[in-house]
């Protein structure tokens, strides 16, 4: 059975290269695009491949080998 991370979004959303940059998977913007090129992330069961992606409250991602849903905030 995999864990599921929650991770709370301040704000309407939050974008798939700043959550990677907020998980320490990539050190910066730059890092994301390739990345993201490099190893596939599913986004809801869809590959997404595009570090500006707004990902929402209720949004599932599954990244280096982690499974996350995304909540509302503060």
């Amino acid at each position: 059975m995999t864990l599921i991370k929650t991770l709370a979004i301040n704000g309407e959303y939050i974008t798939l290269g700043q959550l990677l940059k907020d998980e320490n998977v990539v050190s910066s913007g730059g890092q994301a695009k390739w990345y993201l090129k490099e190893n596939p992330v599913l986004l809801n069961g869809e590959v997404e491949d595009r570090r500006g992606k707004k990902l929402y409250p209720g949004d599932k991602l599954e990244v280096a080998g982690e499974s996350y849903e995304l909540t509302k905030g503060l």
